[in-house]
């Protein structure tokens, strides 16, 4: 099972500016983030933030927040509480009451709104806003994938933990290279070396 960009978003959740010097090997899970923030943008796949209590710990990474196309303030630690799955799922169409109609007067049916069920998440602190993020996800049937290297606690011990917990109930665990090389499939995609270069 491949992950596939057209039926791919990806969710970034709490790269804040105050939290990031104090989480084990935060640098490298930002600088992973904006790597496959601008691959996203460049394959076309919604990205989607995630602030934890901005009030206080700050916004995100100003370059990351700029590649997000909505940013959720939270006080919630899962993002799903606070609305999230709405934003990734869109909204099922009215039926309208056409079905009385004789058949040669009836509309055509609207074709259905494309879902993208492949969520790829990645976030801080692992153990917290990111599992109980990637968990009602699952709950709420969505396929998660969570990039570990673009993940970050402020113990390994915690976040390798997360990752555990979250294998376990279901989420695969990828890296960032692995979802940016699913997302093009071939070395003949168009932006494949702008994308190859973002990893380089």
């Amino acid at each position: 099972m491949l992950l596939d960009a057209s039926e791919s978003q990806l969710v970034l959740i709490d790269y804040q500016a105050r939290l990031m010097p104090a989480l084990h090997d935060g640098a490298a899970a930002l600088a992973n983030a904006l790597r496959l923030a601008q691959a996203a943008q460049q394959l076309r796949v919604p990205v989607f933030g995630t602030e934890q209590n901005p009030g206080k710990l700050g916004t995100n990474d100003e370059a990351l927040k700029a590649l997000c196309q909505k940013t959720l303030a939270k006080m919630h630690f899962s993002a799903v509480a606070e609305g999230l799955g709405e934003w990734l799922r869109p909204p099922a169409r009215p039926a309208g009451n056409a079905r009385s109609l004789p058949k040669h007067l009836q509309k055509p049916a609207a074709p259905a709104v494309s879902e993208r069920g492949s969520i790829v998440v990645a976030g801080c602190e692992t153990h917290v806003c990111l599992l109980q993020t990637a968990l009602e996800l699952l709950e709420e049937e969505f396929e998660v994938w969570v990039v570990t290297d673009a993940c970050a606690s402020r113990t390994e011990r915690n976040r390798d933990a997360a990752f555990d917990r979250l294998a376990g109930a279901g989420a695969e665990l990828v890296t960032t290279e692995m979802v940016v090389f699913e997302w093009l499939r071939t070395a003949e995609h168009p932006a494949f070396r702008e994308v190859q270069a973002l990893i380089k």
